[in-house]
Order: structure tokens, then C-alpha cells, then sequence
């Protein structure tokens, strides 16, 4: 069963696509929330959507949101914050939380690129999350934005002319870049003390390898990092997005069943 849902937060609309298993009324099922990636949306590159299908057929729920600024939800681009978007998938799971088919005992949080750096900080900070994976995060984004450039162009040069920096056709403000540039990705994943599973491309060319590994450095032995030669940050072929998907099965499964 798949479900629309609308969740108001701070006088917006974020809207999502829930995904229901088949089986009894009333019973309550484990869930996954997915947080989607920069610029992107719920549907995402690596198929949320089929990821979603594929854990209905397994008995695991999942809710698919965009994010303010992004897909069909309120806002605009030049409005989002990292800070911003870490505040609503908190408060899309304090909702998830009531709807009554969900057994709140068991939630996972599914992450894409710069959207697994915001799950890896709200898995640690918000309670009750029983199992976390990352799919290709972008831990690297604070390092490269920091440094003043994001693919190879100045960004306060751009900033200066244009009053944003033009992100793939997005509009990406002044305060977007300082509160990302601020960012302590390890430093606030690292709380988080449940079950983590980070995914990556051994070709991915937009988020190093090297600031995955890091990851590992600082949870408490409660991380795996599985690498999959040949994939690139999209997953673009159907032999890696099979091998993501049936990875992140797998994990869910363990731990949320």
C-alpha cells in the first residue's frame, strides 16, 4: 500500500510517500525514514522509490520525504540550511512516531550523500533510532566548502557577483555555505551507539573514499564499511544499485526484524 502524507513544520509543508507491507490492520511494522541528498529529492538517484518496494516486500515500511527547498515540498533552495534540514527529519520522526502503523521500537534511518551526513547527526541526537545506514555520504562537504570551492569554483567570488553560489541550477545562499563549512560531521555522527552500515562506490568521484573511512575512526566499533568496486556516487548501473539495495535489505532486516 503506498500512502501521500503532508507534515507540517515551521509553518511549511514537506511532503511524503509512505510504503505499507501487506498484512493485517492494526499491526504495527518497522520502519525506515529516508533523508534524501543535495538538490535531490524523494525519489532519488539510487531509487528510494525501489529501495521502498523492496523493503514493503520484507515486511519493513518506509516514509520517503523531500526536504524543504527540494521535490514537491514548500520553500525555496536559497532558504535551506543543513541546521534547517536536520531540525525537520527530527520532527518528520517525532510524527512517524505517532502514526499507528509503526512500531516505534524499531526505526532506521536510510541516508544519501549530504543526506547520510544529516541521518549519521540525527541518528545520534534524536532517540530511539535502531539501526542507521548511509548510502555514498558526503562527509567530505564540510572539508571541501571550508576551503572556500566546491567543484573546482570559488565560492565567495561567485557569492560576491551574484549574491549565491549557482549549485546545478540551485541557488545556494551565503548562510548555506557557512553552516556547512561549520559542520562536525564525525564529531555529532558519533553519539550514535546502534548498528551503522556506510555503503560506497569504490568509484566515487563527488565523495571520497578516504572521508568515509573516517567514519569508522569515530563510532565505538559499532560501524562496517562495505565497498563496492566499480560503483560511482549514483549507483548507476544495475548490478551496484542491486548490490545497494540488497545490502541495505539485509542490514534492515538484522537489526529492525
Amino acid at each position: 500500500m503506498i500512502r501521500h502524507h503532508d507534515f507540517p513544520h515551521n509553518g511549511l509543508t514537506l511532503r511524503s510517500t509512505l510504503h505499507l507491507p501487506d498484512g493485517p490492520a492494526g499491526t504495527r511494522w518497522p520502519t525506515a525514514v529516508f533523508v534524501h541528498g543535495f538538490t535531490s529529492n524523494r525519489l532519488e538517484l539510487p531509487s528510494f522509490v525501489g529501495m521502498s518496494r523492496l523493503l514493503a516486500a520484507n515486511g519493513i515500511a518506509s516514509v520517503r520525504f523531500d526536504l524543504s527547498g527540494h521535490g514537491e515540498s514548500d520553500g525555496d533552495f536559497f532558504d535551506v540550511t543543513i541546521t534547517g534540514e536536520i531540525a525537520e527529519t527530527r520532527a518528520v520522526l517525532g510524527a512517524v512516531r505517532a502514526f499507528d502503523f509503526v512500531d516505534t521500537e524499531r526505526i532506521g534511518l536510510v541516508g544519501m550523500s549530504m543526506g547520510g551526513v544529516v541521518a549519521g547527526i540525527v541518528a545520534a541526537e534524536e532517540p530511539g533510532i535502531g539501526a542507521l545506514c548511509l548510502w555514498s555520504p558526503a562527509a567530505i562537504a564540510p572539508f571541501e566548502i571550508g576551503r572556500g570551492y566546491l567543484k573546482g569554483r570559488s565560492l565567495a567570488a561567485e557569492i560576491e557577483e551574484k549574491g549565491y553560489f549557482d549549485a546545478d541550477g540551485y541557488r545556494m545562499s551565503p548562510a548555506l555555505v557557512e553552516d556547512i563549512a561549520a559542520l562536525d560531521v564525525y564529531g555529532r555522527s558519533g553519539a550514535y551507539s546502534g548498528p551503522v552500515h556506510i555503503l560506497h562506490g569504490g568509484k566515487d568521484e563527488i565523495a571520497p573514499l578516504a572521508y568515509v573511512r573516517r567514519y569508522l575512526d569515530h563510532y565505538d566499533g559499532n560501524a562496517e564499511l562495505e565497498v563496492v568496486d566499480g560503483a560511482d556516487h549514483a549507483w548507476g548501473s544495475v548490478p551496484h544499485r542491486t548490490a545497494l539495495h540488497q545490502s541495505t535489505l539485509r542490514f534492515l532486516r538484522r537489526h529492525l526484524r
